[in-house]
């Protein structure tokens, strides 16, 4: 057996799909820059590109391919750009919580924590009706305290870790929460970005260089029948030749009848399901080490 914790998928689909984006636009300059990143036009520009022209094209392809997926927005983001956010409630998305200025949770105290992502919590309401059911912790720096917090606030996943390759349970004193894992294999930072502002330089590859190696990660999903679930941003793989690549590539796939693709809430709750079944959901228990770890006698 290939994947160890094997999900049974809905309608005798073969493997699960969920296409993210996280809708960061220019809100990493200011939060990396915050004495003058108001004023570097460049990066900002290149964050706006997101929100303004690849989500339009992004959700265009998935209304004509009749996809509904899901989208991690910093609160920020969508107070400054509601127009995007109005364009992905209209195709029927999800967005998710992805902090409120991609502040890292890792840097901040526990109040601070609280604090900002309660705010951004308030914002999803007010513009999208409903709390978000799903959180994913800018670069990935997930705590325990935000693990803990989510359970507190009813979330029903969480997608910045890295257990398994399918989605699994956290468990802990607190109660449980569905993990739908990353991995920098699926994320389109290595391949595309090239942020001299935030020390990522990368060297930039040929947008069918780049997107192989997703392609190759779906194939091994759907060889084993797991769950496939790229990381990616407008701003990056939502720029014209990288999007025609992916575009084009899921022409393709649509026309298998053994792919389902859902948003990340759809997904979590039929994983959920299978859980409280008993049908082999593998659990996690958190937190994995009380105290930090030294050498020493």
């Amino acid at each position: 057996m290939i994947l160890s914790n094997k999900i049974q998928w809905p309608n005798g689909a073969r493997c699960a799909c969920a296409i993210t984006f996280d809708v960061d636009a220019d809100s990493l300059i200011h939060i990396s820059r915050p004495t003058d990143g108001f004023d570097r036009l460049s990066p900002i520009s290149m964050g706006r590109y997101g929100p303004t022209v690849g989500v339009p094209r992004i959700v265009e392809t998935y209304r004509r391919l009749g996809l509904k997926q899901t989208f991690f927005m910093p609160a920020w983001v969508m107070e400054q750009y509601p127009q995007a956010v109005d364009t992905i409630l209209q195709g029927g998305h999800e967005i998710a919580h992805h902090s409120y200025l991609h502040e890292d949770p890792s840097a901040q105290s526990d109040a601070e924590q609280e604090y900002w992502f309660d705010k951004a919590t308030d914002v999803h309401v007010a513009m999208t009706g409903q709390k978000p059911r799903g959180y994913r912790a800018p670069v990935y720096n997930v705590t325990q305290k935000v693990i803990d917090r989510l359970i507190a606030r009813g979330f029903l996943y969480e997608s910045s870790l890295m257990a398994d390759d399918n989605p699994y349970v956290m468990r802990t004193d607190a109660g449980e929460l569905i993990e739908m894992p990353v991995h920098w294999g699926n994320d389109d930072w290595p391949p595309f970005a090239h942020y001299a502002e935030i020390g990522y330089l990368m060297p930039v590859r040929a947008p069918s260089d780049g997107l192989r190696a997703f392609f190759e990660e779906f194939d091994a999903a759907y060889e084993a029948g797991g769950f496939w679930m790229p990381v990616l941003h407008p701003f990056l793989t939502g720029r014209l030749a990288r999007w025609m690549q992916m575009e084009k590539w899921l022409e393709q796939v649509r026309t298998r009848d053994d792919v389902w693709f859902a948003p990340l809430e759809d997904i979590a709750r039929h994983v959920q399901a299978e859980h409280r079944a008993g049908r082999g959901v593998r659990v996690e228990n958190l937190p994995y080490y009380q105290r930090p770890v030294h050498l020493g006698r």
